[in-house]
């Protein structure tokens, strides 16, 4: 068996040409970038959409889910492709699929349709950005991996920001087909960017033996089967739910004996032996949940805990986003001139005081006193996810940065999914009532006290964790 230390990277690749380096991480930005909108902007328009559609809500949400279950299920799938077949390759072949699927989606003459061009696009956006962040290595050096990845981080959270805003204006203006017609020419200008400035592939490995398309297929099934698990029911259990977490489990059991059975494995398990790979895939699904939490109780304090109006509830809850995409580009620079590590610490305690400070935030404190606290956990996220990114791909040798890639987006999507249901359900609780849109103040504060309490116990546990490693 490899040792898990003939699996880490031993010296940094050299850099690329300062001007292909800056206009590589363009397309590199710019492919995240489009893969954020992809979630982010087609949300606002499901109401449209199923008025014109003539569907329910609960059938339009598969607008979503189509392309968030193949994204995750196929990251790592798409990262070890590319390790193998070339990551300019894949990427290139990500956006372009990405690209066509949403010409597709704007065409779509029914929902069945357009959820099936969008579970295409989600195959390219696996693509996309699982190899983006795994080709920052060949674009910059060791000395700037943090800023590239700072760059990512923003392009990524500003995709999140802008959105729901630019969404909610294409529909107003032109119709809900308009969201997916902007992304075609967007998509167009990253393939040809990425096309003529990302250095060519290694010499690629055979692929016959190479891919296990077996563990493949089970660690998708695991990964759909947990996302079922968390979405039906909005965090109630219930029979459904308990099915699918079993048929996780089950999967997830039989995906881990085939890896350390099979010559050629999709993860090499002997890599999650190192204890700062483990902890930095495991902090990144904590932090993911922690902050899916606050975009999911958040809305909810401000609109039935202090009464703000849609407007104004909708500027409040953009300032967290728009914090995180100032703050990314920052973050890298730091992570470059004081180390990961320390940053990550620092990302991490920043995330305890804001989680600690929502815990035990008086009702009566008004707005001011909730976007404080907020503050605090954007920096702290943005600071964590580019510490810990940088941290992760540098630690793992070029041929298996497409395979970690993978699993970070893996990690930070099952964050994402967990933090929607189960700390929902958490805040439910909390309040002691299963109506929230016509729950008290008192209890809409208490549910978020209990929320953030636990987050609180959760990221303080990880912080002290990784101050002794």
């Amino acid at each position: 068996m490899t040792p898990p230390t003939a699996l880490l990277a031993t010296a940094p690749p050299p850099p690329a040409s300062p001007s292909r380096q800056r206009w590589g991480l363009v397309s590199l930005s710019l492919s995240m970038l489009l893969a954020a909108l992809g979630t982010s902007m087609v949300n606002v328009g499901l109401p449209a959409l199923a008025q014109v559609l003539h569907a329910s809500f609960q059938q339009v949400q598969w607008v979503t889910l189509a392309y968030l279950l193949t994204l995750t299920a196929l990251s790592v799938s798409a990262g070890r492709l590319g390790d193998l077949l070339g990551r300019r390759t894949l990427l290139l072949g990500g956006i372009a699929v990405f690209t066509l699927a949403s010409a597709l989606c704007a065409v779509a003459p029914s929902l069945g349709w357009l959820i099936a061009a969008r579970a295409l696009q989600g195959l390219g956006a696996a693509s996309m950005m699982a190899l983006t962040l795994a080709s920052v290595g060949e674009l910059a050096g060791a000395s700037e991996t943090g800023r590239a990845m700072g760059l990512l981080g923003s392009l990524s959270a500003v995709g999140s920001a802008l959105g729901p805003l630019l969404g909610g204006a294409l529909i107003a203006g032109f119709g809900w087909p308009a969201m997916f017609w902007l992304t075609v020419p967007l998509g167009a200008l990253a393939w040809g960017l990425a096309y003529r400035t990302l250095p060519a592939n290694a010499p690629r490995q055979p692929l016959a033996g190479q891919f296990d398309s077996l563990g493949a297929l089970l660690l998708a099934l695991a990964l759909v089967a947990y996302a079922q698990a968390t979405t039906l029911g909005q965090g109630q259990l219930d029979r459904r739910n308990l099915a699918w977490l079993l048929a996780a489990l089950l999967s997830a059991g039989l995906f881990v004996r085939r890896q350390g059975r099979v010559a050629s494995p999709l993860i090499r398990l002997p890599l999650l032996r190192d204890p700062a790979l483990r902890s930095g895939l495991l902090g990144s699904v904590l932090v993911s949940t922690v902050m899916m939490a606050t975009l999911v109780v958040g809305p909810f304090y401000l609109a039935h805990g202090l009464g703000l109006p849609p407007l104004q509830l909708g500027l409040v809850v953009a300032v967290g986003p728009l914090l995180a995409a100032l703050t990314s580009a920052p973050a890298g620079r730091l992570v470059d001139r004081f180390g990961s590590r320390r940053m990550a610490l620092l990302g991490l305690a920043s995330l305890l005081m804001g989680a600690g400070g929502l815990s035990l935030l008086p009702l009566a404190a008004g707005v001011a006193a909730y976007l404080a606290p907020m503050g605090l956990m954007t920096a702290g996220y943005a600071l964590f996810q580019t510490a810990n990114n940088t941290s992760v791909m540098q630690r793992v040798t070029a041929a298996q940065r497409g395979v970690m890639a993978g699993m970070l987006n893996v990690a930070r999507n099952l964050g994402l999914m967990s933090g929607a249901s189960l700390m929902g359900a958490v805040f439910a609780w909390g309040t002691g009532t299963s109506d929230l849109t016509h729950a008290h103040p008192d209890a809409v504060a208490a549910g978020l006290h209990v929320t953030f309490g636990l987050a609180t116990l959760g990221l303080a546990g990880m912080l002290a964790m990784a101050g002794r490693r």
